[in-house]
């Protein structure tokens, strides 16, 4: 089967995902705490259920749209429990109405109002909405995020929305093949939680999302608990 240009095969992601925890055993000093997240933007309701097949037990998605329309055909076959969803794409205002009652995690908050319409939301859902914040440690004009400034300054606002609950951090590190470049910006977002949980979240930053199916390995060597992969896990190895 392909789907958006990749083959699915259960016997090929079932290889890849292995490989990837065995790179998760070999390159992350904290590997019982590395959660691997499938970035299933390319494959359709046919591909979440090839990966679950295949042991995955985390699906990340872009969109709102295509997160509702495969959760709900999995749930038609009462698979609705075999995978959770997190969203990693940029999350609009007005789309959170339909992903607030069942989100596992919003790995990608960029802005304090999101976060404030977020926990609106979450108020009249009546629970706590698990998030990751976005930081631009490249400082990419083309990328979102806070800087980690902006979070110490507004780390008292934050606190203060009681039905959100901040795990941790997420960045992307830019499109480059400098190996140096990847690791700092890891680095970077490794020591901005370090500095963030001594001075404003007394430790409750716990998460670390950093990596891709390209420098994933790089994460883990700098602390990553979750990476997010797409073309790694489909791909057929030679």
């Amino acid at each position: 089967m392909i789907v958006g240009g990749f083959m699915l095969d259960c016997k090929i992601i079932k290889e890849n995902y292995k490989e990837i925890l065995d790179d998760i055993k070999k390159h992350s000093k904290i590997p019982e705490k590395v959660r691997v997240v499938a970035a299933s933007k390319y494959v359709d309701f046919e591909g979440i259920k090839a990966l679950a097949e295949s042991g995955i037990e985390i699906c990340g998605e872009n969109r709102v749209q295509a997160l509702r329309d495969k959760r709900d055909a999995l749930s038609l076959e009462n698979k609705e429990n075999c995978v959770t969803w997190h969203f990693i794409g940029t999350l609009q205002k007005n789309k959170i109405k339909y992903i607030i009652d069942y989100i596992d995690l919003i790995q990608s908050i960029h802005e304090f109002s999101l976060l404030e319409e977020l926990n609106k939301r979450a108020i009249k859902a009546n629970r706590i909405v698990d998030v990751l914040l976005e930081v631009n440690i490249s400082g990419e004009e083309s990328k979102h995020g806070f800087t980690t400034e902006d979070v110490i300054n507004l780390a008292d606002s934050i606190k203060n929305l009681k039905n959100i609950k901040v795990k941790g951090l997420m960045t992307m590190a830019p499109f480059t093949e400098s190996e140096e470049v990847v690791r700092s910006v890891f680095k970077g977002l490794r020591l901005a939680k370090d500095r963030l949980n001594e001075e404003c979240f007394d430790g409750e930053l716990v998460e670390l999302s950093m990596g891709m199916s390209n420098d994933y390995k790089i994460a883990l060597e700098e602390g990553a608990t979750i990476i997010r992969v797409g073309s790694k896990l489909f791909e057929i190895r030679r």
